[in-house]
């Protein structure tokens, strides 16, 4: 099982962009890849690739994608946390907000941060 930590896993990654003639460009793609940077030019943002989740939808989907990655019913979840059943359904369904202190609460039992929540 993953553990929460403080620290990222990686260092400070920077993101750079550069315009000149494709060769020069393609050189300077092979001398970047010799010094174990990765070309990333092919991907996409997550936001792009996933348009349907929003703002506001973000915090009732990571609620459900935790739960579900512990393997627990929103009744035992529910037993864990101290907040109602009902609640958590809602709070899954965007209906209700999760708020600071249920985020804390909900980070303790689903083993994350409770930022993710807010």
């Amino acid at each position: 099982m993953l553990e929460v930590t403080r620290k990222y896993h990686t260092e400070d990654v920077r993101e750079a962009h550069f315009m000149g003639p494709a060769e020069k460009i393609k050189k300077l793609a092979r001398a970047a890849k010799s010094l174990g940077l990765a070309d990333i030019s092919d991907s996409v943002p997550w936001r792009d690739a996933f348009p349907e989740f929003d703002d506001e939808s973000i915090p009732s989907v990571t609620l459900r994608g935790a739960r579900r990655k512990e393997n627990l019913t929103q009744k035992q979840l529910a037993e864990r946390t101290g907040i109602p059943q009902s609640h958590i359904s809602e709070m899954e369904n965007g209906k209700r907000p999760i708020g600071k202190e249920r985020a804390k609460r909900l980070g303790r039992v689903l083993n994350i941060s409770y930022r993710v929540f807010l």
